[in-house]
């Protein structure tokens, strides 16, 4: 009686002891898909692109902040508003004042909207006059081939829509590659940055889209010229951001449709 009673302990014991040896062999192959695909990941650098993975000439993807903080932070000689403006040119121009970072859009003999914009860094500045020969919603991106040969790992096309470097809108100058064009990174506003381009926050080109035809004039002041006399008249602060409105359905320049999930717009 005392042996059965013995062998039946080392048989209940043996038992145990196997039934814990399986649950670790089943804790150590549930683990090693995990382990494997962490060496995998490594291995074939899963990690995600970040936006400075493509730091063009142009610009690059958006921060995170929300549109509105963004637009707050600039200064208030760099926010949209109306200025008297010391110039002979005629209303619905456009006016570049290059070394000041700012543009005016004359709206009024001896009045102009004045926007804070970005322009060419040291050595893609210019100066001259042009005119506005196309305009285009949520352009399509294509990197000129000197902008690659100076930066080869640029995509070659980038589709228009939030996170492309033009923003939201673009106008054309003349037969050259210069835009006005709108920026997903508002914090290069008011200062030398571009291959030459000239341009504004995503909310601001949009305004002066809406504003200008085919065939508007377009002056671009040297870096060193003199500035333009120019002062915030009574009342001529502008609103810095749209009224919020629901999501909507956007269609780009490719026809492709994509949702505005924001609660405010950002343009």
């Amino acid at each position: 009686m005392t042996q059965t009673s013995e062998r039946a302990g080392r048989l209940i014991g043996e038992g145990r002891r196997g039934s814990f040896r399986t649950l670790v062999v089943a804790g150590i192959l549930s683990l090693t898909p995990f382990a494997a695909g962490q060496a995998m990941a490594q291995t074939l650098s899963f990690a995600p692109v970040t936006s400075s993975a493509f730091p063009s000439d142009d610009g690059t993807v958006a921060p995170n902040e929300s549109p509105e903080v963004r637009s707050a932070a600039l200064p208030d000689r760099l926010r949209r508003t109306m200025v008297a403006l010391d110039t002979r040119e005629a209303p619905g121009t456009i006016i570049i004042d290059t070394g000041n970072t700012v543009l005016y859009y004359v709206v009024a003999p001896g009045r102009a909207i004045r926007y804070g914009v970005g322009v060419g860094r040291e050595g893609f500045t210019w100066s001259g006059v042009q005119t506005i020969t196309n305009k285009a919603e949520w352009p399509d991106w294509h990197p000129p081939a000197q902008m690659i040969a100076r930066q080869p790992y640029l995509p070659r096309f980038m589709a228009g829509g939030p996170g492309n470097p033009l923003g939201a809108r673009a106008m054309y100058l003349g037969s050259s590659e210069y835009r006005i064009h709108g920026t997903n990174d508002p914090t290069t506003i008011g200062k030398f940055v571009s291959s030459g381009c000239i341009r504004l926050t995503n909310e601001d080109v949009t305004d002066l889209f809406n504003r200008v035809s085919i065939g508007t004039k377009v002056v671009v002041m040297p870096k060193h010229a003199a500035h333009l006399a120019a002062r915030p008249v009574a009342g001529g602060a502008m609103a810095s951001s749209m009224p919020p409105r629901r999501p909507e359905v956007m269609t780009l320049p490719s026809g492709r449709q994509a949702m505005n999930l924001s609660t405010s717009s950002p343009y």
